[in-house]
């Protein structure tokens, strides 16, 4: 059986995206509303510039005591975020996010067209636990290289 793609496990296939100048208190009530842990920052012209997530809210935000509505998703977005192509395996996904410390993944084709977000949560436990032993290996051969 072969494994499962990231386009294949994503829960939600739709895109929730803002522009920059949006605020983060509207961002907030797009993504409770949908249920969502990050949005996209999109410029005028539909390229992806950044993605917000929960954890941006939390700590660029709320920890720094920023007003929300006055704050813009430009400020305080990730610029530029790592993405996958759909045919890219999960555990491949996993491992990035694993790597690279973060939780959601824009899915993106070689076209530039946005699929959607796949997120940790959207990988089964064995694909987790198959990424984890693929970083710890990476570690382990890192370390012995020096």
């Amino acid at each position: 059986m072969s494994e499962r793609t990231v386009v294949q496990s994503m829960a939600q296939r739709h895109v929730l995206s803002l522009g920059p100048q949006a605020s983060v208190y509207e961002a907030a009530c797009v993504m409770t509303r949908a249920n969502c842990g990050s949005v996209l920052v999109l410029d005028a012209a539909g390229n992806m510039v950044g993605i917000v997530t929960e954890r941006d809210l939390m700590t660029r935000v709320l920890a720094k005591g920023l007003d929300p509505q006055a704050t813009r998703l430009g400020s305080i977005m990730t610029p530029a975020p790592q993405t996958v192509g759909p045919e890219t395996r999960v555990s491949d996904a996993v491992l990035i996010m694993i790597e690279r410390g973060f939780r959601h993944l824009p899915v993106v084709t070689a076209t530039g067209r946005i699929v959607g977000v796949f997120s940790v949560r959207d990988a089964l436990p064995r694909e987790i636990g198959t990424a984890v032993s693929m970083a710890e290996f990476n570690d382990r051969i890192n370390d012995a290289l020096g």
